[in-house]
């Protein structure tokens, strides 16, 4: 038989061991937690592979933890390119967000322009930042307009199915992260149905939704960006003169007005729930061929100008007399890079 202090020193390692293994720090190490108030943040600023236009954020840890605009800075300067005006607005904007620690409504944002100039990206940054596994975290939800919301004739039930699934994600973690892409081709005023989520509530059915973040990613306005930037070259001003201001009203009453843009007539622009229209210019030759380079460096390779040059050879510019501007951006490079790469 064992003695009874055997047994109560056993009972109290066992106790002591299970008290361990439940802490919070411990248990999250290995098991993603929804991060507390002013821990929510990627503390190691790495999140992903650091040169390419894309990558999952790793489980990385860190001893010595980078403030987020930060850590949000280096990532925007190293995976994105030729978009000084997005970059600055999403930096300032998820800065001023984390720094809140009673926001009066959830952070929203809405990036336009065409495709290839790094709409996913961002979001994906952003993801990164906010969750240590980016978009594979349970706490990033990824609808694709396409594949989520295919029928016309369903709208209502998209509607209903969508309040729910976000009043339970964002009450099992209020930093929850909702990315729509495709907004353009979404049914007009199916995204109406998360108006109440967005407005100016401390509750709504007692749950919260000041904390989390919603990024919409569109073409739609693309065509109204291009413009800017293309009167901007032909008048001999330089790129980075562009400003927010250019571009946001005409992106909003664009978007605004245009039946193909997923927020034609929305009350989230009428009441001005959309905290940012973010646009992203299109992109010059300069820019794609830093994606080529930062695609290579990705790979474990050194940088091969040839090989950039035979790649962007391949690739098309408009408009048609002056090709300033790539018609993909970047999104064709890993292909065309697969292609030419000289094993």
């Amino acid at each position: 038989a064992l003695e009874p202090l055997s047994v109560g020193i056993a009972i109290g390692a066992a106790s002591a061991l299970t008290g361990y293994l439940s802490y919070p720090s411990f248990y999250c190490s290995y098991v993603e937690c929804c991060p507390r108030d002013g821990h929510r943040l990627n503390a190691t600023g790495k999140g992903g592979r650091g040169g390419a236009r894309g990558g999952s954020a790793g489980r990385e840890r860190s001893a010595q933890p980078a403030p987020l605009p930060a850590a949000l800075r280096a990532q925007l300067d190293a995976r994105l390119f030729g978009q000084h005006v997005a970059r600055d607005v999403v930096l300032r904007a998820v800065a001023g967000a984390g720094r809140s620690r009673s926001p009066r409504k959830p952070l929203v944002l809405s990036l336009h322009g065409w495709g290839g100039t790094g709409k996913n990206l961002v979001s994906q940054i952003v993801a990164e930042q906010l969750h240590r596994a980016g978009l594979r975290s349970k706490f990033v939800h990824l609808f694709l307009a396409t594949l989520h919301f295919p029928h016309q004739h369903q709208v209502k039930l998209y509607q209903e199915q969508l309040q729910k699934w976000i009043q339970g994600n964002v009450s099992a973690c209020p930093h929850s992260v909702f990315i729509f892409d495709e907004m353009d081709k979404l049914h007009p005023g199916l995204i109406d149905a998360i108006k109440p989520f967005l407005d100016y509530y401390e509750q709504v059915d007692g749950v919260s939704y000041n904390k989390a973040i919603f990024i919409f990613l569109s073409n739609a306005g693309a065509n109204l960006i291009n413009k800017v930037a293309l009167d901007f070259w032909r008048s001999g001003r330089q790129r980075e003169e562009i400003q927010l201001k250019d571009l946001e009203t005409v992106l909003s009453v664009g978007v605004f007005n245009n039946k193909n843009s997923g927020l034609w007539h929305s009350s989230l622009i009428d009441r001005n729930l959309i905290d940012y229209f973010v646009p992203f210019l299109p992109l010059e030759h300069k820019h794609v061929k830093m994606c080529i380079r930062a695609e290579m460096l990705s790979r474990g390779h050194p940088v091969n100008e040839k090989v950039v040059e035979d790649v962007i050879d391949e690739m098309t510019f408009f408009p048609k007399e002056e090709k300033i501007y790539s018609d993909k951006g970047c999104k064709t490079v890993q292909a065309k890079l697969n292609f030419h790469w000289d094993a």
